[in-house]
């Protein structure tokens, strides 16, 4: 028995595993299932990215910070609106409609 005739034998064992598989299997073979959820984000790197330079890129924008004087006046103008508001009263038509009723 040559080589190429123990490869086919092989072959056609290995063809009637497969039906036998897939009828047990009930119908077709089972086919991976995808991932739920967003896919991953797929990176390319092109030849026009490849030769730009890292310190081509543009510099990170400074973090601002409000100095102290600014906090000051920012808390000063919230005190005076608040102050404000609690003048002019809250009207009773402005109450939520379930606290707005009567025990009798």
């Amino acid at each position: 028995m040559a080589v190429s005739d123990i490869l086919a034998t092989i072959d056609s064992e290995i063809a009637k595993l497969r039906q036998v598989r897939a009828l047990l299997s009930g119908g077709a073979a089972p086919t991976p299932k995808k991932a739920a959820g967003r896919p991953k984000k797929v990176v390319v790197a092109t030849k026009k990215a490849a030769k730009v330079a890292p310190a081509a890129t543009k510099p990170a924008k400074k973090k601002r910070n409000l100095s102290p004087e600014g906090r000051k006046r920012i808390a000063e103008a919230v005190k005076k609106r608040w102050a404000a508001q609690g003048a002019a009263g809250h009207p009773q038509s402005s109450r939520h409609p379930m606290l707005a009723y009567e025990l009798t």
